[in-house]
């Protein structure tokens, strides 16, 4: 794990963040994700200064992800490092959106 992955995982590990199960290194399709969580279908990748040169790689990466129903989120190892409070706040406003049932207004007829 890179720095910026490991204090990511130290804060999400074992439940810390709204009690979500995350966890490292999930297989989806033919990719690894840096951090899951199955429910809600959410991956959280953090991304290092080698990223910025394979933009359109990780683009199709999480397209084909989100084909398997995940939303994702991707992260400059920068931002972890520097701002780990706004990126955890970040992740928890996604976990909220997606665990949040359908409202009724929204609901075929």
């Amino acid at each position: 794990m890179t720095e910026a992955e490991a204090k990511l995982w130290s804060r999400l590990r074992n439940g810390r963040l709204l009690g979500m199960k995350f966890r490292r290194q999930v297989p989806i399709g033919s990719f690894i994700a840096d951090f899951g969580c199955r429910n809600p279908k959410l991956v959280v990748e953090v991304d290092g200064g080698q990223h910025a040169e394979r933009i359109a790689q990780d683009a199709s990466r999480s397209r084909v992800i989100a084909e398997h129903g995940y939303t994702v989120l991707r992260f400059w190892d920068h931002e972890v490092l520097k701002d780990t409070e706004a990126v955890l706040a970040a992740i928890a406003r996604q976990v909220t959106r997606r665990k949040l049932p359908p409202s009724p207004s929204s609901l075929p007829r």
